[in-house]
């Protein structure tokens, strides 16, 4: 079909007979116009469109009226079940011609009959609660005809019990597996393979590029065009998969999978069950050395403690014995064949991360609560990426509201190799100067002063006054949030309001939403997972205060490698790395804040650096143009006057 932007976005067209309300919007037409030739010209194209553009049906109306098989990937599992219920239907009627549509997700996200009986019946559980959860999810399985957790309502889709009810990559049995007629993760990619439109997450399209780089079938079918929203997030996502990582975990896994499999298999073995303890235990000792905060290191840090040497070489010692006593045990049992290849492939990739001294990637250490974590990551993903870009046949459609520093794509480009592309930016529809102020309140100390996060509380205080509630208080770290929130508590109380206080943590993230929304004056305290991703129109957030710039912290062991190796290439670290992906994510946390043509709002800045640093103005202008004030009068007039009038700007650079 040809796709004809006057038939679908006019105001007698498709799209107005589906939408109340709706009227053509000269930003969304533009996109829309220029995916079509990319499509056709099968180019590649990074287009930018600031938020109420309407991307999504900008992309999804010619790719659909184009033909051909399409994949669209998005930043997050809830993006993309919101494309597959909402988005994809409504552009399926616009078109007015049958697709067929599949959402599929990483295998981790469906249940594993197989697994989920095992273990069951295996009866070691870690919680009281595992039992009585796994049993709940062998109902959701029983009646389930896709297996997605998320659509499981009797078990938290975040729980550790989880790992139990679904398989991985290195257990799954395959063919060989009793369930494998009846397997959803089989069945969701049959579906994919005939569907027309493909709905997958970023995590799934790079697994699958990692894995076919490995000479693994490939879990995406082949397609014309490659669509990726929210593509702001793929260096981070790539880095994981162009990287490798072997934990302390996967052998406590390994361990205990191989103890069941020798029980069941090769009873008449017992050594190997006792090489099954010894690897467990000898996997938790090499947590215990650290500390039981997070902590992230280099590896020429780290591997300077003695203990973590020894626990490293025990834990290697541990694996080759149980190899060397799995080896004549394979021919007995698929599970007991497949153990002895994990075994191996993780004795491989801690010998290797041991071993690596390539200059091209950084080596670190990162513990959680559970386990100790090896990784090695590339300093750079742009030509493992744009290689595969560039050896495609397919168009591909990078899309976001937030690429650019100032309309300036080089940032990005260059992060993913993607230099010689066609880039594109529209601006958003909605009128900033009357809908928004930007406030940057005065005399507040430096970021890095200990008194800041309670100066901030002060400065926030009025401004939550003002607004009722209704508020988004958004952090660059946990230790602020955890001291932001004492001393709001206390604030609360001692001022008798009323409003109910939500903070990131408490409650799954959905939960903390939908709470929110529910209010209509909640205060709601977050961290990074709050940035993006996350919409709430309307007057319930009428106030999004964020505390500090957001640079990536330079002692976290990637971005501090990153920015040597620039350095030491003759460029700027700062100038070129670290202030624009600061700016593109301080745009997420800001786009928080309008959603729609009636939105009304205040963003608070409490960052002095944006005017007293040269680069201030550099962040600024990446912003939506919103009146500007450093006064507390004019906030609280702004949400004082009900008539929607622009407040005059004090200065065009809050100077």
């Amino acid at each position: 079909m040809q796709f004809d932007h006057n038939h679908f976005f006019s105001p007698e067209g498709p799209l107005a007979r589906q939408l109340k309300g709706y009227t053509p919007r000269p930003q969304q037409i533009a996109m829309a116009e220029r995916v079509a030739a990319t499509l056709e010209a099968n180019g590649v194209l990074v287009a930018e469109a600031g938020t109420g553009t309407g991307k999504t049906l900008a992309y999804l109306l010619p790719a659909l009226a184009h033909g051909g098989k399409v994949i669209v990937s998005t930043a997050t599992k809830a993006l993309q079940d919101q494309l597959f219920e909402k988005d994809i239907p409504l552009a399926r009627q616009a078109i007015g011609a049958p697709v067929q549509v599949a959402r599929l997700k990483g295998r981790a996200n469906y249940v594993c009959r197989y697994h989920l009986e095992r273990n069951l019946a295996g009866g070691r559980f870690e919680r009281r609660e595992d039992h009585a959860f796994l049993s709940r999810i062998t109902r959701f399985a029983e009646t389930s005809k896709s297996g997605d957790k998320a659509e499981c309502m009797d078990v938290p889709e975040s729980h550790p019990v989880w790992q139990k009810a679904v398989s991985s990559r290195e257990n799954c049995l395959g063919g060989e597996c009793p369930q494998f007629k009846n397997c959803f993760v089989m069945d969701a990619r049959k579906q994919a393979l005939e569907a027309e439109l493909v709905v997958v997450n970023h995590h799934l399209f790079f697994a699958d590029l990692w894995l076919k780089d490995e000479g693994v079938s490939e879990l995406l079918p082949a397609s014309n065009m490659v669509i990726l929203d929210e593509a702001h997030q793929l260096e981070d996502i790539a880095t994981v998969f162009f990287g490798e990582t072997v934990s302390s975990g996967q052998c406590v896994e390994l361990a205990q999978d191989t103890e069941r499999a020798a029980r069941v298999f090769a009873g008449d073995s017992p050594e190997l069950v006792k090489l099954c303890s010894k690897l467990e235990k000898v996997a938790r000792d090499a947590r215990l050395i650290f500390p039981a905060s997070s902590v992230k290191q280099p590896a020429e840090e780290a591997l300077k403690q003695v203990d973590l040497v020894k626990a490293l070489i025990a834990l290697k010692q541990a694996l080759e014995a149980l190899s060397a006593a799995l080896e004549p045990q394979v021919d007995r049992a698929q599970e007991l064949a497949q153990c002895r290849s994990r075994t191996l492939q993780l004795l491989s990739q801690i010998t290797r991360w041991l071993d690596d001294e390539r200059e091209d990637r950084v080596r670190w250490i990162e513990t959680t609560p559970r386990a100790m974590l090896l990784h090695s990551t590339p300093l750079s993903v742009a030509e493992l990426f744009g290689q595969q870009v560039k050896d495609d046949a397919r168009a591909w459609i990078l899309t976001s509201a937030t690429l650019s520093v100032a309309g300036d794509f080089s940032h990005l480009l260059s992060r993913l190799g993607l230099e010689g592309a066609e880039t594109f930016s529209v601006e958003s529809p909605f009128d900033y100067p009357r809908q928004g102020v930007l406030y940057v309140p005065e005399n507040l100390p430096e970021p890095n002063r200990p008194e800041h996060t309670d100066a901030v509380v002060d400065a926030a205080l009025p401004v939550i006054e003002a607004s009722g509630g209704r508020t988004f208080l958004l952090f660059t770290s946990f230790r602020a949030l955890e001291q932001a929130r004492t001393r709001i508590e206390a604030a609360f109380k001692e001022r008798g309001w009323g409003y109910p206080l939500l903070v990131q943590g408490d409650a799954p993230k959905n939960k903390l939403l939908d709470a929110f929304r529910a209010a209509g004056n909640a205060v709601l305290l977050g961290a990074y997972s709050f940035w993006e991703g996350v919409d709430v129109p309307g007057e319930a957030l009428s106030v999004v205060i964020i505390d500090k710039l957001p640079f990536a912290p330079p002692d976290d062991p990637v971005i501090a490698a990153r920015i040597r190796h620039l350095e030491s290439n003759g460029g700027n670290g700062f100038m070129e790395f670290q202030l624009p992906a600061a700016a593109i994510a301080l745009k997420q946390g800001a786009g928080r804040l309008i959603r729609t043509e009636t939105d009304r709002g205040v963003l608070m800045l409490c960052d002095p650096r944006l005017v007293s640093k040269h680069y201030g103005k550099r962040l600024l202008a990446a912003l939506p143009p919103m009146t500007r004030t450093r006064r507390l009068d004019r906030v609280q007039a702004f949400f004082a006057d009900h008539s929607e009038n622009e407040l005059p700007a004090e200065s065009a650079t809050l100077a």
